[in-house]
C-alpha cells in the first residue's frame, strides 16, 4: 500500500534474539523525504513489548524529526507475563503527532472479524477518515455494536483470557523445548518464534517450514516472510493460540521435523 500510494518504504531491522530498537539505525533509515514512521508495539512477529527507554527512542526521534508515528498497538491486551503496556502517544510530544490502530480482533480474540479504530487528535484523525472510507465503505453495524460492548464491559474477560493464552504458551514452550528446540520468548501475540540456528538445525526458515508441513503436518511461519532487507532466516513462528490437544499434536509432529534434519 506504501509504493502504491507513491512513497517507498525503508526497514529498520530488529536483531534476534534480543529484537531491540537502536536509535542510530533509525537514524540511518532517515531520508529528505521520509514523512511518517510505522511502529508496531506489542511487536509481531516477535512477541516483543518494548520497553520504556526504546519507546522514548522511538519519540525523541519522532519529535526531533517531526514525523508522524503510526503506531500498531493492536496486541496491547494480550500481555502474557503480567507486563504493563504503554501507548506510544503517552510519551511527551507524542499525543498530536501518534495515529494509535486498535483491534477488536486481537483484543477479543475475533480476527474474522476485522473490527478496528485509530486514535489520533482531531486533525490528524479528520485525514484518516478521509482516507478510510476509500478502503473500507462500512463495517457490519452488529459487529460495531457488538464490539463497543466488548470495550465498554470486556475489562472481567480479558484477564481470564490473559491467563489461557499464558497456559497456551507455556504449555507449547515446554514441550518444545523438551522436543530440542530454543525458544525465543514472547512477552504478547499469539506467537513465538524457534530458534532453528541456535537448535542445531541447519537450514534456512524457509525449507525448514517446507519440510515440516509437507512431511511432519505442521504448519510453521518463516520469519524472513516478514523483511524484505536481509531478513533473519533462521527462525520460524508457530501459534500458540489452540486447544490443548492441538498444541501437543503440533508439539509432536516439531519432533517429527526435527528429526529430518537430525
Amino acid at each position: 500500500m506504501i509504493r502504491r500510494a507513491g512513497a517507498t518504504p525503508r526497514e529498520v531491522a530488529l536483531t534476534p534474539p534480543e529484537w531491540r530498537i537502536d536509535a542510530d539505525a533509525l537514524e540511518t533509515a532517515v531520508t529528505d523525504r521520509t514523512k511518517a514512521v510505522i511502529f508496531n508495539n506489542p511487536h509481531n512477529p516477535t512477541g516483543r513489548l518494548f520497553a520504556g527507554d526504546e519507546l522514548q527512542i522511538v519519540a525523541d526521534f519522532a519529535n526531533r524529526h517531526d514525523f508522524t508515528v503510526i503506531s500498531d498497538e493492536v496486541w496491547e491486551h494480550i500481555l502474557l507475563h503480567g507486563d504493563r503496556f504503554t501507548p506510544l502517544a503517552m510519551l511527551p510530544g507524542m499525543a498530536d503527532r501518534t495515529l494509535k490502530a486498535g483491534s477488536a480482533g486481537k483484543i477479543f480474540s475475533l480476527t474474522g472479524w476485522k473490527v478496528g479504530w485509530i486514535v489520533a487528535s482531531p486533525a490528524k484523525a479528520a485525514i484518516t477518515a478521509r482516507a478510510h472510507q476509500f478502503l473500507t465503505f462500512s463495517t457490519a453495524p452488529s459487529l460495531q455494536s457488538a464490539v463497543a460492548y466488548g470495550l465498554t464491559e470486556g475489562d472481567a474477560w480479558i484477564e481470564p483470557m490473559r491467563g489461557r493464552f499464558s497456559r497456551a504458551l507455556n504449555r507449547m514452550s515446554e514441550g518444545l523445548r523438551q522436543a530440542g528446540y530454543v525458544v525465543l520468548e514472547p512477552a504478547s501475540t499469539y506467537f513465538l518464534c524457534v530458534d532453528l540456528e541456535a537448535s542445531g538445525i541447519e537450514v534456512d526458515d524457509e525449507t525448514f517450514a517446507n519440510a515440516a508441513v509437507e512431511r511432519a503436518g505442521v504448519a510453521t511461519i518463516p520469519v524472513s516472510a516478514f523483511a524484505e532487507d536481509n531478513p533473519s532466516r533462521h527462525l520460524v513462528r508457530l501459534c500458540f493460540a489452540k486447544r490443548d490437544e492441538t498444541i501437543d499434536a503440533g508439539v509432536q509432529a516439531m519432533a517429527r521435523a526435527r528429526e529430518l534434519f537430525a
